[in-house]
């Protein structure tokens, strides 16, 4: 599998949660654990994470999937991350630079993202489906400029899931 790196972009933001000219310093560090599942046939699992403002539509901050497969084809399933894909990912093309990354291992993934947001209250949303699996989704509500840590736990195709935000 090819593993490219994963990161918020601007264009990946999106006018609707920037602030013009604001050079926020905050990071938001992602600890997303995918659980070792004993099954018959086990698939890694199709992650999307997001963010999500009040009046703001929903800006994806990355997305893995099956990126190794001929013309593309690994993109036919992103679909089956419903909530993501009608949030926003049926308006992106693939591969988005910055956003694409290959599906995961089971284990624990960091992810450090440096956007510059406004000042207000978020929702960072994080969900996995699994071919031959089920699927599951987890929202972790955060506010800027006040940070701190959110955690949420899954409790089937997802684990344990941590945001941070630092100054």
């Amino acid at each position: 599998m090819q593993l490219r790196t994963t990161g918020l972009t601007a264009t990946a933001l999106g006018a609707g949660l920037l602030a013009p000219g604001m050079a926020s310093a905050q990071t938001l560090e992602v600890t997303l654990t995918i659980p070792r599942l004993t099954v018959a046939e086990y698939h890694r699992p199709y992650v999307a994470i997001w963010l999500e403002k009040e009046g703001a539509p929903a800006k994806t901050l990355a997305v893995f999937y099956d990126v190794d497969m001929k013309n593309n084809e690994g993109t036919k399933w992103l679909r089956d991350i419903r909530q993501w894909w009608r949030a926003s990912g049926r308006s992106m093309k693939f591969p988005a630079a910055g956003v694409t990354g290959a599906t995961k291992a089971p284990g624990t993934h960091k992810l450090a993202l440096k956007p510059q947001l406004a000042p207000g209250n978020y929702t960072l949303v994080v969900e996995a489906a699994r071919e031959v699996g089920g699927r599951e989704l987890l929202r972790l509500p955060f506010a800027l400029p006040k940070g701190g840590t959110a955690r949420a736990a899954g409790k089937s195709e997802l684990g344990a899931v941590t945001l941070t935000v630092k100054r």
